[in-house]
């Protein structure tokens, strides 16, 4: 007679019940959300009891609009690569740095550099990237400031959008600022794409997650800040760099043992997971309401994104006139302006037959985007926020039950939990008081 193995039924609930569950949940719930009475109709069966809907039924919003220029110009600190650099073979190599313009810096920080490194693309190529890194005030430490990877959040895909070529946000500038405070580096990719040759991948987790490790590599290898690195670090980020945190935990301990790394831990706050589900729905019935702004500037970043990252899949087939010109302007328009022009857009206008339709696209997609739920070997902590409606706070909970679940199966290390009262900026802030006792943890 078979005895039940409790870790292995842990292990066969999150497999075999949340994981399906998830496909019809996630659009469900962000209709719901939007306000959206038909969320049971459409969401039965998102591919194609939604794409069947009469178009009586469905609210196509406004016409989207025109993303306005970028208001800042970027500042490339007198290193500009946009037109490309000589690579070295090899990833997680610095080829040059600069003294990052001071009025794109931190307050707080005693020493700041720009510089591009050698990584990967979403073709498997080795391409360059740029980065910051911000040191604390005063001498370092013996063995070195420990480094935090700062993964960012949502800005663009374009050169006119990197981080380290504009001034950082209020509220991200007092974050990294009070890490500096707390006596780390921070170390700041700007992925791929951004400011160097090529287009960034977004929501692309195993790129973005290469992208983040090797920029911590590589500024522990420059002449001019190196030496006062130490060789133990852990990553955090928020949103986008949330869900790409979350997957450089996956990977980072066997890839920094070959970079001569000692990864510790993720912090990861407003992860967007599962967002494909919403994307494999459209349809020219799905969504058949007008969702949050945010949701429709992520759809339109993954389209442009994932196009260009598969030129053998025909994402334009299934597009609109309207479509191909939002996923067009999705490559170049950054954060607040493709927000304004997308603004009260229904995002069903998009489409001319549903997604899933796209021979090879689902598997490709959930491949490109999906977030690991197991295999975490190292702490993880995971923040969201009760009133989160660009990650919706449902599809935030799925995904760290599933990992917590996941933690008592036997397939995660320690998994913390935490929730605010926040919507999805404020919950980044608000979780500091609980991440910097648990990355002090991870140094002790």
């Amino acid at each position: 007679m078979n005895s039940l193995n409790p870790l292995s039924s842990l292990r066969s609930l999150s497999r075999t019940v949340l994981s399906p569950l998830r496909r019809a949940l996630v659009p469900a719930t962000v209709l719901a959300l939007a306000g959206g009475v038909l969320a049971p109709v459409a969401t039965a069966a998102p591919a194609s009891v939604a794409g069947s809907l009469p178009a009586a039924l469905v609210d196509a919003g406004e016409p989207a609009g025109t993303a306005a220029p970028n208001e800042e110009n970027p500042d490339w600190s007198g290193l500009d690569v946009t037109g490309g650099v000589a690579l070295p073979d090899r990833v997680g190599e610095p080829v040059g740095d600069v003294a990052l313009n001071p009025d794109l810096g931190l307050g707080s920080a005693g020493t700041q550099r720009r510089f591009v490194y050698s990584t990967v693309d979403q073709h498997g190529d080795v391409a360059a990237s740029t980065a910051a890194v911000f040191l604390p005030q005063g001498p370092a430490p013996k063995g070195g400031w420990p480094v935090l990877a700062w993964a960012h959040g949502t800005v663009g895909l374009g050169d006119e959008c990197t981080p380290s070529a504009l001034p950082r946000s209020a509220r991200d500038a007092d974050y990294l600022q009070h890490w500096l405070d707390q006596g780390y580096a921070v170390v700041a990719s700007d992925y791929v794409g951004m400011g160097t040759p090529g287009l960034m991948s977004y929501l692309n987790g195993q790129v973005s997650a290469a992208n983040v490790i090797d920029s911590v590599a590589a500024a522990r290898s420059l002449e001019s800040v190196g030496a006062s690195l130490s060789s133990s670090w852990a990553v955090i980020g928020q949103s986008q760099g949330g869900g790409a945190a979350l997957h450089v935990a996956h990977a980072a301990t066997e890839r920094s043992r070959e970079l001569g790394l000692d990864y510790r831990g993720a912090v990861s706050t407003g992860a967007p997971a599962y967002v494909e589900e919403v994307v494999l729905a459209g349809s020219p019935s799905f969504p058949p309401v007008v969702l949050p702004t945010g949701l429709n500037v992520y759809t339109a970043y993954i389209l442009a994104g994932f196009r260009e990252a598969h030129p053998e899949i025909d994402v334009d087939s299934v597009l609109s006139d309207e479509g191909r010109r939002i996923t067009d302007m999705a490559e170049t328009a950054c954060y607040s302006s493709l927000a304004d022009a997308l603004d009260g857009v229904g995002m069903s206008r998009a489409f001319t037959a549903p997604v899933s339709s796209v021979p090879g696209l689902e598997p490709a997609l959930r491949s490109y985007m999906a977030t690991p739920t197991d295999g975490y070997d190292k702490p993880v902590f995971v923040g969201h926020g009760m009133r989160d409606l660009d990650v919706p706070t449902p599809i935030g909970v799925m995904l760290n039950s599933q990992m917590w679940i996941n933690q008592f199966a036997g397939s995660n290390e320690q998994v913390d939990v935490h929730w605010y009262d926040e919507d999805h900026s404020g919950a980044m802030v608000a979780s500091m008081a609980d991440s910097t006792p648990f990355l002090r943890s991870l140094f002790a």
